[in-house]
């Protein structure tokens, strides 16, 4: 066999495993987990304070760095850093339009939340919130903006084409992250300070549910959601429960906990494999990612990372 085509099949081989990418607020680089040993492999290097990561359309990364005021863009393929994007003031987290040109950011130290053009890094437009926003979340179809106010306890609905908030919608306690459930029809906001999640109706933007979470042996001032994740065909979600050290299973339809897993201590961000057969959940405060079967509801095991690990994405 030539040595060209051995080399290809090597790199195949490789790229087919997989690799998880790590965010750490203390590192300044990411680490990288090999998704079938479930061993680090390596590390990138990053901006400073790394903290929410996800895949661009195009296949690469971003990671919003809040101490250097910008977004470091990673090709997966090299593993390196292709470009730096600002992202203004603080920017924690972030979520990209449809298409891909336009970053969604929000700026806590502002209380705004700014459009950024995704080539160019400049501000297209800026809409003002509620004090320390947080999460970021955009509409299938591109047109809204969803964004959490953690002191004003609201959600801020704003129409992506105008740049305004339609409505401002409330919810629990601190509110965190979102997901959109694939059908599109609601909107579930973690609560941090609530041990709560919150569930809106996209057609109003009215609150229609709430799901309250308990942990036995743990104090509700301690079950503090952040983390959420869906599965794609809408019927499961999994939130991470902070300080319980727990992720919690939850059937969407019904709105109930169906499994409670231990794993790391303060379990802050979630995602799923491409298959949805492992839940990974990144643990800021016992500096580790625990891997979960989501068959089995169980934690298969616990990878040591950088300090105070953030977020995670994962490459297939």
């Amino acid at each position: 066999m030539a040595a060209g085509l051995v080399l290809a099949l090597v790199a195949a081989a490789a790229s087919a495993q997989g690799t998880a990418y790590v965010s750490s607020e203390k590192d300044d680089a990411l680490t990288l987990i090999d998704t079938q040993t479930l061993t680090v492999k390596g590390s990138v290097p990053t901006c400073k304070r790394g903290r929410h990561i996800q895949r661009l359309p195009d296949g690469k990364l971003m990671v919003a760095c809040t101490d250097s005021n910008a977004a470091d863009v990673i090709d997966p393929a090299t593993g390196k850093s292709v470009r730096r994007v600002p992202l203004g003031e603080q920017p924690e987290a972030f979520d990209i339009s449809p298409d891909g040109k336009t970053i969604y950011v929000s700026n806590e130290d502002e209380a705004e939340a700014s459009f950024v053009d995704a080539a160019s890094g400049k501000v297209l437009k800026s809409v003002k919130v509620g004090q320390e926003p947080e999460g970021v979340k955009v509409s299938a179809d591109g047109k809204t903006l969803y964004v959490t106010s953690e002191v004003a306890s609201m959600i801020h609905v704003i129409d992506v084409a105008s740049a305004k908030v339609l409505k401002n919608v409330k919810v629990g306690k601190r509110p965190r992250r979102m997901a959109i459930t694939p059908d599109g029809r609601e909107l579930w906001v973690t609560n941090e300070l609530g041990s709560s999640v919150s569930i809106i109706s996209t057609a109003d933007h009215s609150v229609v549910g709430e799901i309250k979470f308990a942990v036995k042996g743990a104090r509700a001032e301690d079950i503090s959601p952040v983390g959420i994740t869906m599965t794609r065909d809408g019927k499961r979600a999994f939130v991470a429960l902070g300080r319980a050290n727990h992720v919690a299973f939850v059937d969407v339809a019904a709105r109930k906990v169906t499994d409670l897993v231990l794993v790391g201590k303060r379990a802050w961000n979630v995602t799923l494999d491409k298959a949805e057969q492992r839940l990974w959940v990144v643990n800021g405060l016992s500096d580790d990612v625990t891997v979960v079967d989501v068959a089995a509801a169980k934690a298969i095991k616990s990878i040591p990372v950088g300090r105070v690990p953030y977020g995670v994405a994962i490459v297939e």
